[in-house]
């Protein structure tokens, strides 16, 4: 009897141990299983990011051509709709695991009048599809970016390729293009902020002769460039963020919100007779064999 009840004691513990283990490994299973789906919906929408980019006064170069020979553009409203066409996806992309639109370039045979070199570059249009609204000085402007070199190719003396990230271009009003017999409209860029070899670099320019008359200075060669600038702070790969703010005879460029450079001379003031426009994106510097660059672009901003 007393054999009896010990065997029917450890029956009893038994089937309470082994049924209570099922019922832990059941909840504890549903509870991890549950918690793994959630994790990994949760990582999920954690990849898909949107960059910071309203394109709707902007338009695109791309380094391929068009049916007339000349580099293919994108204008608004169609350019709200880039990622979705197939001309544009090798070299403007949407980056989602990062939030940032890719401009990617190389040397091909499509590049814009006056220059050899390649780019996939965004040009303001303060009037969404037309070229001939601009801003002086006087109106004021400001562009900030944040920004990072995504990859790039080196030279024979393994050198990084530069490329220029950020642009004021100028231009000529049709007025002043009639009155010094130009073909186009174009004038010089009076500010190209390059990203050269890790570090910032800009670049602007100069009159060559201080007393040139305003219709002399409306010619491309009356400008020169002046010596250039670097930034003490190297980017190298990382994310960084320039501004750029244009007031009457002034002009400051920003790195981080900890570096500045202030451009207050004879030189911007008499710059003033220029319509201007901003571009951003990447201008390629090179025709190297090989050579490529993809510059990340996470905001874009533009005020007047």
């Amino acid at each position: 009897m007393k054999n009896f009840r010990i065997e029917l004691l450890i029956t009893v513990l038994t089937l309470f141990l082994s049924a209570n283990a099922n019922s832990s490994n059941k909840i504890n299973g549903l509870t991890e299983s549950e918690s793994k789906i959630e994790k990994r919906d949760k990582k999920k929408k954690k990849k898909v990011k949107l960059p910071n980019i309203d394109l709707s006064h902007w338009k695109v170069t791309l380094p391929i051509s068009n049916d007339a020979g000349k580099p293919f553009e994108i204008e608004p409203p169609e350019i709200s709709n880039f990622a979705s066409m197939e001309i544009a996806k090798s070299y403007m992309y949407i980056d989602s695991t990062r939030g940032a639109i890719v401009f990617h370039a190389k040397p091909t045979a499509s590049t814009t009048k006056n220059t050899k070199y390649s780019r996939s570059e965004l040009r303001e249009q303060m009037v969404p599809g037309e070229n001939n609204v601009n801003w002086t000085f006087k109106d004021g402007a400001y562009m900030k970016g944040k920004l990072a070199m995504d990859a790039t190719s080196r030279d024979a003396d393994g050198k990084y390729h530069r490329t220029i990230i950020m642009q004021i271009h100028g231009r000529l009003t049709n007025e002043q293009r009639d009155l010094i017999g130009a073909d186009d409209n174009n004038a010089p860029p009076i500010l190209k902020i390059y990203w050269d070899n890790g570090k910032i670099r800009v670049k602007t320019k100069v009159l060559k002769n201080l007393n040139a008359t305003n219709e002399a200075l409306l010619h491309e060669e009356a400008w020169g460039d002046d010596k250039g600038f670097n930034f003490e702070e190297e980017v190298g790969f990382r994310k960084f963020t320039l501004e750029v703010k244009v007031s009457e005879g002034k002009m400051v460029v920003v790195l981080n919100n900890t570096e500045f450079k202030v451009y207050e001379n004879i030189h911007i003031e008499k710059w003033g007779v220029f319509e201007n426009y901003f571009k951003a994106g990447n201008y390629l510097q090179t025709r190297d064999e090989g050579a490529y660059s993809s510059v990340r672009f996470y905001e874009l901003s533009v005020s007047h």
